[in-house]
């Protein structure tokens, strides 16, 4: 089973810079190792996730989530305790989260490339946007 997982942080706080992402990215690695979840890709934005996930059709995707979440969780704060300031406490993710199943053979490379480039296409949107209005003011 292919899975979309879109998890964001707490207060849609800006937690996920270059090194944090780096490291979620590293803990992902590692949860693969002992559980049956492979992650196809890993795309974030500054305060969201989005997670390419495939595993066993006998895992149910709460299961799934339970798992990334409450991991990257404990492993993050572990390594970045920076993040408690700016999430205002020990909790990185929201309670709420988005999961849908991705057709293999329709939609995997449409997702995959969704996922890999996060944050990308609204950085460059919102810097077009701004030179839109450079010369009203």
């Amino acid at each position: 089973m292919l899975y979309h997982l879109v998890c964001p942080a707490k207060f849609r706080r800006k937690v996920f810079t270059g090194e944090i992402e780096k490291s979620l990215r590293d803990i992902c690695l590692e949860i693969e190792k002992q559980y049956e979840i492979h992650f196809v890709e890993i795309g974030a934005d500054e305060n969201h996730v989005h997670f390419l996930l495939q595993s066993v059709p006998m895992m149910l995707p709460a299961r799934m989530v339970t798992t990334v979440k409450s991991i990257t969780d404990r492993l993050l704060f572990k390594r970045h305790p920076e993040i408690q300031k700016i999430v205002w406490g020990r909790c990185l993710w929201s309670s709420g989260y988005y999961i849908n199943t991705v057709g293999q053979h329709a939609n995997e490379q449409i997702i995959t490339n969704y996922v890999k480039n996060q944050g990308k296409t609204y950085k460059q949107f919102y810097r077009d946007q701004l030179t839109l209005f450079e010369g009203l003011t």
